[in-house]
């Protein structure tokens, strides 16, 4: 059973009923118990989401290469991977920010998401490992993603990519980070980028939306991960700053094309819906597509939830038109 995507702009009705797939799942980690995040040191959240990212199946592509892309603070790992089809000699390059509330996360934890898009794209992916909170809090992960996107594009020869056909993309906070890197480039004349794939972003890093209450607790993102993630990211930081909250921009006129899915039970719900709909005013054009009964991090679960794999093709169908 695959829930509903609601499309576009709508008003908001009665929530259709959690997913059984994901009640099943919820109930499942409820009975298994251990810590919540917020209750561990950053190295032992990382451990903990590396062991249920773990619970996805990673599909065959045709070749995966670690790099390392120079910069003046350090080198920052690459993962890049070719599809098991590519289409055209030189197909289109997708440069993904994976999420963790920029505390967590890492290139083995993108892998099975990578591996899918870049196979549903026919597009190279180039996974970011950037640098993490709270021992390099912001913008340390920003500028990171943006050495390895002017990277990817400096690099295409090396590569086998199109460095005419580039969309960025990320989940979460990578979901933020993707759209701060558009903006940036927007504002620095930086490289062209074709399209934007935000998937359930983080825009607005006040947690002032309603969903954050709405479905703060027993979604399993919950409002006190959320305050531990922002408390390791920003420190004495202003949450409300355009540099680290993209909703914040003064105009989002002039971004590329955009697809940004949410989840109905997401705390990050609002604020992602918020972005599209500001990205439409602005004149951008953009597809919002909420998930039904579905909660944060769906997408990343798609060997388990029906409707993270139904998301993903989704979005493997708008990149591979995009960078056609």
């Amino acid at each position: 059973m695959t829930a509903r995507a609601t499309e576009g702009f709508v008003a908001e009705g009665d929530p259709v009923p959690l997913h059984p797939q994901v009640k099943m799942l919820l109930d499942g980690m409820a009975q298994a118990g251990g810590p919540t995040v917020e209750t561990l040191s950053p190295p032992e959240a990382r451990q903990v989401f590396r062991q249920l990212i773990a619970l996805d199946q990673p599909e065959e592509v045709t070749r995966v290469d670690d790099r390392q892309v120079p910069s003046p603070e350090g080198d920052i790992p690459v993962r890049v991977y070719t599809p098991a089809e590519a289409v055209g000699e030189a197909p289109g390059v997708l440069v993904w920010f994976h999420g963790g509330g920029f505390v967590i996360g890492d290139l083995d934890t993108a892998d099975a998401i990578c591996r899918a898009l870049a196979n549903r794209a026919a597009a190279v992916v180039v996974s970011v490992d950037y640098r993490l909170a709270p021992e390099h809090p912001a913008p340390a992960a920003v500028e990171d993603c943006l050495a390895a996107l002017a990277w990817t594009v400096e690099n295409a020869e090396l590569l086998g990519v199109d460095a005419t056909k580039v969309a960025v993309g990320g989940d979460s906070a990578g979901g933020n980070l993707a759209a701060l890197v558009c903006q940036r480039v927007r504002d620095e004349f930086g490289p062209d980028i074709d399209f934007q794939l935000l998937v359930y972003p983080a825009t607005d890093l006040t947690l002032s939306h309603p969903s954050i209450d709405q479905n703060g607790e027993g979604y399993f993102l919950t409002r006190a991960a959320m305050t531990w993630f922002m408390a390791n990211y920003l420190g004495d930081g202003d949450p409300k700053d355009a540099a680290v909250s993209p909703l914040h921009a003064d105009t989002l006129a002039g971004l590329p094309p955009a697809l940004v899915i949410t989840a109905e039970f997401d705390p990050l719900r609002d604020e992602g819906e918020a972005y599209a709909a500001r990205l439409a005013e602005a004149g951008v054009p953009v597809e919002l597509a909420r998930y039904d009964g579905q909660i944060h991090g769906f997408f990343g679960l798609m060997s388990l939830l029906e409707d993270g794999a139904a998301a993903v093709d989704r979005a493997g169908a708008a990149l591979r038109a995009a960078l056609a």
